[in-house]
């Protein structure tokens, strides 16, 4: 790794501790006020509102890596968490353009809730769109915008509505937020996917910080009107406690769309997670969606109750964490 490259990776870490005691002393300083707003605060994920969320980032149009799309969605988000009372994060490195070989800015986004803790678990998903809806069989079709409400929109929607309960959740580990960049940065094919999840992974590794995972969420097409969830055989292979407590968790609040069962096999950024980082990690998503990488991938297709009953499903996850099996 060349030296520019470690100087960058320790700026991010350093970055992230210094923020530590501001926050600390930022949250001091609201403690009042955030408990008169947690006294109002809903006792469960709110419908409309994680709705909201949705089309909100959808009102932006395509968030094509390195696009000025992109570049609004982060600063929405950073505005968002940051009211909440989180930190932020940005990790940062170039990758060249799949067709013009320029160099295109990356950036993953890192939110950090108690980061004071060094034991973490991490929710994730990406938050970048296709560029082309190149699943439609008509190849002018293909030209449409792709917005990505469920495909790139649904994971981001959820973790702002979750991100409303973080501040004062009583929890037994530091949690991050993290959104990949570059998951789907694919022009032609075949292209290469998970930059995102992959560079997190590899600096994670040969750079380690000053806390550890101990495990992972990925959210990843959970919208859908007709939401099933079946477990993913990946997921459940290489981070079979975190599946299980998932889907107990599922069981716990009542939300019957999360099946346990296992159905598809798929390669998505939790491999990254898993593989290089050894950061047991499951995918949670819904594969069956008619409408993936399809130009009538829009908010009518996705539903506010499906993104409710995820959240809830999350929000009694972090308050439940599992324990790795010996």
């Amino acid at each position: 790794m060349e030296g520019s490259a470690r100087s960058s990776i320790r700026r991010f870490w350093q970055m992230r501790l210094l923020a530590i005691i501001s926050l600390c002393v930022f949250s001091a300083l609201i403690c009042e006020e955030r408990h008169a707003l947690r006294a109002a605060e809903p006792a469960g994920p709110d419908v409309a509102r994680v709705y909201g969320y949705l089309q909100k980032v959808c009102a932006i149009g395509p968030r094509i890596s390195g696009s000025k799309g992109m570049t609004q969605q982060q600063e929405m988000l950073r505005v968002h968490f940051t009211n909440l009372g989180a930190k932020v994060f940005l990790q940062e490195w170039d990758t060249p353009h799949p067709i013009t070989g320029q160099p295109v800015r990356l950036k993953n986004m890192l939110v950090s809730w108690h980061p004071e803790a060094t034991e973490r678990v991490l929710l994730c998903c990406h938050y970048d769109t296709r560029p082309k809806p190149d699943e439609e069989q008509n190849p002018r079709m293909q030209e449409a915008p792709f917005i990505g409400a469920n495909d790139g929109g649904s994971g981001v929607a959820v973790l702002m509505e979750l991100g409303n309960f973080l501040p004062g959740l009583p929890v037994k580990k530091g949690v991050d937020f993290l959104f990949f960049d570059a998951e789907e940065f694919i022009f032609q094919k075949p292209g290469k996917f998970f930059l995102g999840s992959e560079y997190f992974s590899t600096q994670y590794r040969d750079s380690p910080p000053p806390f550890r995972y101990s495990c992972g969420v990925l959210l990843d097409m959970v919208g859908d009107k007709d939401l099933k969830i079946w477990q993913e055989v990946n997921s459940a292979q290489m981070a079979g406690f975190v599946t299980d407590s998932v889907w107990a968790s599922a069981k716990a609040v009542g939300v019957k769309e999360f099946v346990a069962r296992r159905k598809h096999t798929l390669n998505d950024d939790h491999l990254a997670l898993n593989q290089i980082a050894g950061i047991p990690t499951c995918d949670v998503i819904d594969f069956d969606y008619p409408h993936w990488h399809k130009r009538n991938d829009l908010p009518a297709a996705c539903s506010g109750e499906s993104l409710a009953k995820v959240t809830a499903v999350m929000l009694h996850w972090i308050q439940n964490l599992p324990v790795a099996r010996p």
